[in-house]
């Protein structure tokens, strides 16, 4: 029986996270689970569960969760602080980090400190403070199991493979919804529009990211960190039909590719109960006849320039992916909220990241200073 902790528990990955563990009820059990504002689901789901704790961080729902859960032995926390408390907790074997963004980042490290194994979907954290990071693994000796299905692919590749040298990784991307617009098309473009993901049902922040390609950028920020590997050793490569999830090239020439049908269970399930696998109950499983064509193209870097942006930054390396993020954190708001243009947003990520000084080395609190900073830079671009 492994007890789990759940930061960011009402939003897609936590979800299906808690379906994961109401199929195997014999393996895993709850004992925290966050949310932000989702008041409601996160009492529906505490009242289904009954972990030992909840944690809603916006302050004004506190009152609401903790009458609805009166008549239960739930302890009910509220505010920032109490995320990076209710991980430490003695009996939490897992932390999920399935927060969006950057609010990610403190929790995380603390759950590392507190020597829990870490199934990471919160990609921030790592594209953030990957050097941090990987200096407090090495500190603590914890596991951080990958989520994202892009990662675990490469994460299941490499099983077997510990003295074999990687030559690269290649990450897949779907293309989203516009793949295949000009930019004229592009200029134009909603927000309704860029949340209409074509294979994937993810959270609203995610699925811009991935319209904008700056998710993917992510991803090769923190398959650096995951994986150990110099950036000229990632590529991306555009797979329509996002039956590949990665693939991982050897030395001598051998591809590994894992593959299997668009559904974060599978990712999720494998990461909980790391190094088994569990009987699948996702809908319906992959008929390759049915595929009789996986195609495989190059990303377009004129049309989708943040995905250049993302390799400059792990590149120059220093404070520039935090910046990075935080920059767009602000347009990827914006742009839902109909502030900015869908091309807009890659432009005030270079700016901001042109008039933000370099930093080198940095500890933890210089991120948030960072971050903030980055922040108000974006917002006062738009």
């Amino acid at each position: 029986m492994r007890t789990i902790c759940i930061l960011g528990s009402t939003g897609s990955i936590g979800k299906q996270t808690l379906e994961v563990v109401e199929e195997h009820p014999d393996l895993f059990s709850v004992y925290a689970i966050t949310a932000n504002r989702s008041a409601d689901l996160l009492i529906a789901q505490a009242r289904k569960f009954k972990p030992e704790a909840v944690v809603i961080t916006d302050e004004t729902y506190y009152d609401k969760v903790k009458d609805a859960l009166s008549d239960l032995p739930i302890k009910v926390w509220t505010g920032a602080d109490a995320l990076t408390q209710v991980v430490q907790a003695d009996p939490i074997d897992i932390v999920v980090t399935a927060m969006v963004g950057f609010a990610g980042l403190r929790p995380t490290v603390a759950a590392i400190r507190a020597r829990k194994t870490i199934a990471l979907a919160n990609k921030e954290t790592l594209v953030v403070a990957g050097g941090l990071i990987e200096r407090l693994v090495a500190e603590y000796q914890v596991a951080i199991l990958p989520v994202d299905s892009e990662h675990s692919a490469i994460f299941q590749c490499l099983q077997g493979e510990r003295q074999n040298p990687v030559e690269k990784l290649i990450i897949t991307a779907s293309g989203g919804p516009f793949r295949t617009f000009s930019m004229d098309q592009m200029r134009d473009v909603t927000a309704a529009q860029a949340l209409k993901h074509p294979n994937w049902d993810m959270g609203a922040k995610i699925t811009i990211d991935s319209a904008s390609m700056m998710n993917k950028g992510f991803e090769v920020i923190e398959a650096k960190w995951l994986f150990n590997m110099t950036a000229d050793k990632i590529e991306v490569a555009v797979h329509p039909q996002s039956i590949v999830h990665s693939m991982v090239e050897f030395k001598d020439g051998a591809v590994k590719a894992q593959l299997g049908m668009p559904d974060m269970k599978v990712p999720i399930a494998y990461a909980l109960s790391y190094p088994n696998r569990l009987e699948s109950h996702i809908n319906g499983k992959l008929s390759i006849e049915k595929y009789a064509s996986l195609t495989f193209e190059r990303p377009d870097p004129e049309r989708f320039p943040n995905l250049k942006l993302a390799f400059a930054a792990l590149a120059e390396g220093g404070d520039r992916t935090c910046v990075l993020n935080a920059a767009n954190e602000v347009v990827n708001l914006a742009f839902r909220e109909g502030r900015c243009k869908f091309l807009q947003m890659s432009e005030v990520i270079g700016e901001t990241l042109a008039k933000m000084p370099f930093v080198r080395q940095l500890e933890l609190e210089d991120y948030f200073e960072i971050d903030a900073e980055a922040r108000r830079v974006a917002a006062s671009l738009l």
